[in-house]
């Protein structure tokens, strides 16, 4: 199995920043895609950024130019940096990876949540 712990979260003011963690543990062979997603209150939960092993970042509209998506490969580990936060970015925000575990099985696996505020 694969388990995933997002860090990072909490209240900033608009224009601030904030840092999120994910790190993934268990019985994993390979990572391919690390992403980020959100759901504000009666909303659906939305893509935000997306970093794919070999290929290249992917981002949602709304956080380009603003947010930051990079991982580290030797800690299993993907971070948002997001800079410039507004209002509506807040959320929760959840982490999702594509894994393969070390019995080849190939699955999504999603963090907890951590909660971003931003206040105006």
């Amino acid at each position: 199995q694969v388990q995933l712990v997002e860090s990072g979260g909490g209240l900033v003011q608009a224009g601030g920043s904030l840092r999120l963690s994910c790190a993934a543990s268990g019985s994993i062979f390979s990572i391919n895609v690390m992403g980020w997603y959100r759901q504000a209150p009666g909303k659906q939960r939305e893509l935000v950024a997306t970093i794919t092993s070999g290929v290249g970042t992917n981002y949602a509209d709304s956080v380009k130019g603003r947010f930051t998506i990079s991982r580290d490969n030797a800690k299993n580990t993907v971070y948002l940096q997001m800079n410039s936060l507004k209002p509506e970015d807040t959320a929760v925000y959840y982490c999702k990876f594509t894994a393969t575990t070390t019995a080849l099985r190939r699955g999504d696996y999603w963090g907890q949540g951590t909660q971003v505020t931003v206040s105006s």
